[in-house]
């Protein structure tokens, strides 16, 4: 396994691949990896010849009152993860190579980075794609793997892929949770014992709402949010930054969920914040 520090580098030889007849699966991650990240890693494997995994903790999209500094960074570990998981390249670049002096160039995908974490983290999901599309023209992938928890930045993903024509497929992995439910995270090693244990509600709470939905053919979308709000407001000290029954198309607000609706939190516990979702057809 090959560890590149150099975008020009990662460049050269990903083009020497694509010349080759070589498909590459990509998997962007801020590192900190769990086992969330081993199971794209692991899709990404089985349909490509080469595996990339990005190891960048990506300044561009954290506002200025959050975790860049503390975020975890266990690179030495991580390096070990990929390397038992096959990966042929870790690509790990500095801040200042992707951002170099002068950098002036946003990519921003409009309406879909709006609602939701949108309305919570001004500029985040500018960061977002621009680092994403960043990685796309550097790597040269076929497909890229990211995980259905963060809902949202995979449909902006999606939708800056086909807008802007790039030859990438977008490949959509489950969510993987821990024996009593809570979503895989890397920020979940910031939470307290007490604390993971309370952060457990969350996925209750959407499986409140869930079976609220699937048990009508039109459902009141205040009727689903009060189903999982009956549990959420257990947790104790907990901060709502939005409970939401979205169009999963377009992220916007449901009023009456007919057919498909994303059920999405964002929610603090202590100083940690925490989003998860399902994805619920009734």
């Amino acid at each position: 396994m090959k560890t590149i520090r150099s975008p020009r580098q990662m460049q050269s030889l990903a083009l020497a691949w694509r010349r080759a007849g070589k498909t590459v699966g990509l998997v962007p991650t801020m590192g900190a990896l769990h086992e969330g990240h081993l199971s794209l890693v692991r899709r990404a494997r089985a349909e490509n010849e080469i595996v990339v995994v990005s190891i960048f903790v990506n300044p561009a999209q954290f506002g200025p009152k959050e975790d860049y500094l503390r975020y975890p960074r266990p690179f030495a570990k991580d390096k070990r993860l990929c390397e038992r998981a096959g990966v042929n390249v870790v690509f790990s670049p500095s801040p200042s190579a992707m951002y170099a002096e002068g950098h002036d160039t946003w990519v921003t995908v409009e309406k879909l980075s709006r609602p939701l974490c949108g309305a919570f983290r001004p500029g985040h999901f500018r960061g977002v794609a621009t680092v994403v599309a960043k990685l796309f023209n550097l790597v040269q992938p076929a497909r890229a793997y990211f995980g259905m928890k963060d809902f949202q930045q995979m449909c902006i993903i999606e939708r800056m892929a086909e807008d802007l024509h790039m030859p990438v497929k977008i490949v959509r992995c489950p969510i993987l949770r821990d024996p009593g439910g809570l979503a895989l995270s890397s920020r979940n090693a910031y939470l307290a014992p007490q604390e993971r244990q309370a952060a457990r509600n969350i996925s209750l709470a959407l499986r409140a709402a869930e079976e609220v939905i699937k048990s009508h053919a039109r459902v009141p979308s205040a009727k689903v949010t009060a189903a999982a709000w009956s549990i959420l407001r257990k947790i104790p000290g907990m901060r709502l930054d939005y409970l939401s029954v979205a169009d999963p198309a377009t992220l916007e607000p449901l009023a009456l969920v007919r057919g498909r609706a994303l059920v999405a939190a964002a929610l603090w516990i202590g100083n940690t914040r925490l989003i998860d979702n399902r994805l619920v057809r009734n």
